[in-house]
């Protein structure tokens, strides 16, 4: 048997939830960010990858002396996939919190707009 908050609670979401299906809307509610939003975001993780193994790629060259390493491909080529890796892994976690972020202070505004 539900307690009288919890009674309370669910008077109030049916109560949010009739107002927002009896308000009319221009276009409807989503959290889904705006195609431009995700295109800079999808191109900011793109950058952040590309600049992350030019960073790897100097740190490869950094293991070798001049000459004395027979194998110095293969730490361009570690050191430019780590870096990348890395970075646009980061950039991503960054982009998409913002992204949600933005969805919510979309949905925010849109309750709070009469």
């Amino acid at each position: 048997r539900p307690t009288g908050h919890q009674t309370n609670r669910a008077r109030a979401q049916l109560a949010t939830i009739v107002a927002m299906a009896e308000r009319p809307s221009s276009r409807p509610l989503s959290a889904l960010p705006s195609v431009r939003a995700r295109a800079l975001a999808f191109a900011a993780i793109l950058g952040a990858g590309l600049a992350g193994g030019l960073i790897g790629y100097g740190f490869g060259d950094l293991q070798c002396a001049p000459g004395g390493c027979p194998s110095r491909g293969t730490y361009h080529a570690v050191g430019a996939l780590v870096g990348a890796v890395f970075a646009a892994g980061g950039t991503a976690v960054v982009a998409v919190l913002a992204l949600r972020a933005m969805g919510e202070w979309r949905a925010i505004a849109d309750r709070e707009r009469p």
